[in-house]
């Protein structure tokens, strides 16, 4: 599997995506216009062994609504993510056996290793 899942109005993801050089068998999916799938999340959650290391905790939806206080364990957080795309981390990159999720530093480093070593 080869799927970037990004967020078109975030400036962040567009910075990121403009200096990765993606390849043309990467499937780009704005999480806005076409949430991630249960398939695609259970492929993500298989990849990093954590629902909370996908998870957004600065989701301003999951601010307002006061939700931090609900969480008890990797399972909720779990059960919110398919409940509202904002919930996400982003960017997340799944490229065949690895994952990227977010946007550090040292993340956008080995994506640009990545990429690059795999052309």
């Amino acid at each position: 599997m080869k799927k970037l899942f990004y967020l078109s109005t975030c400036s962040t993801c567009k910075r990121l995506m403009s200096g990765w050089n993606l390849p043309a068998d990467v499937e780009l999916i704005d999480i806005k216009k076409d949430m991630y799938t249960a398939t695609d999340l259970a492929e993500m959650y298989r990849l990093t062994g954590s629902y909370e290391a996908l998870f957004s905790k600065r989701s301003q939806n999951f601010v307002a609504q006061g939700l931090k206080e609900t969480i008890k364990s990797d399972e909720d957080y779990g059960k919110l993510l398919p409940t509202d795309y904002t919930f996400l981390k982003r960017p997340v990159l799944v490229y065949d056996e690895q994952i990227f999720v977010g946007n550090d530093k040292k993340k956008d480093e080995e994506v640009r290793k990545l990429l690059a070593t795999s052309r």
